[in-house]
C-alpha cells in the first residue's frame, strides 16, 4: 500500500481530490500542517464526496521527523527537481511526498535528501501541474510497476 504526504496543502479541492484517488487505489494520506483550511471545509468535502470515511487520513506537524524515522522508501516530487519520475523503481509500499501548491518543498528537505528529488517533465515555461493531477500520475506510475498488484488484495 502506498502513502502519499502533502506537505502544508493550500487549496481544499486538490487534497479532496487526492482523498477520492486515495480511496480508490488504497492508499494513506498523511497531511502535514499547516493546512490553508480546516479539514472541515465543505469544499474539501465536496471535492472528496464520502471517501473520507474509506481513507485512512493522519495529520502531523513536523515532516523532517517523520521521514528520518520512516523505514520504506519515500520520494519527493518537485518542478524544481531534474530526474525524471519514470526512473523511480517504486516498490508496493512507497511513500509519495508533494509540496505545497503555493511554496512547494522547503529547500532543508532538498539539502538532507537530494537523491530522492523527482519532476514529471513539462514544456519549458510551465510553472508545475495542478496537485491532484500530479499526485494521481505518480501514484498511478507506481501501482502500474507493480502490476496494480494492491488493487487486486
Amino acid at each position: 500500500m502506498h502513502t502519499i504526504i502533502l506537505y502544508q496543502p493550500q487549496i481544499p479541492q486538490n487534497t479532496g481530490n487526492i482523498v477520492r484517488t486515495c480511496h480508490a487505489t488504497g492508499s494513506d494520506l498523511i497531511l502535514v500542517r499547516p493546512l490553508g483550511f480546516n479539514t472541515d471545509n465543505k469544499s474539501l468535502k465536496r471535492a472528496g464526496l464520502d471517501y473520507w470515511e474509506g481513507v485512512n487520513v493522519t495529520l502531523i506537524d513536523d515532516l523532517m521527523s517523520y521521514l528520518e524515522g520512516e523505514t520504506r522508501p519515500f520520494y519527493f516530487f518537485s518542478s524544481k527537481a531534474t530526474t525524471p519520475y519514470t526512473k523511480i523503481s517504486f516498490q508496493e509500499d512507497a511513500t509519495l511526498i508533494f509540496g505545497s501548491e503555493v511554496a512547494g518543498l522547503p529547500e532543508k528537505f532538498h539539502i538532507r535528501w537530494p537523491e530522492k528529488f523527482f519532476l514529471l517533465p513539462m514544456r519549458k515555461g510551465s510553472r508545475c501541474l495542478n496537485l491532484s493531477n500530479t499526485a494521481a500520475i505518480v501514484l498511478y506510475e507506481a501501482l502500474n510497476q507493480n502490476d496494480f498488484s494492491v488493487l487486486k488484495k
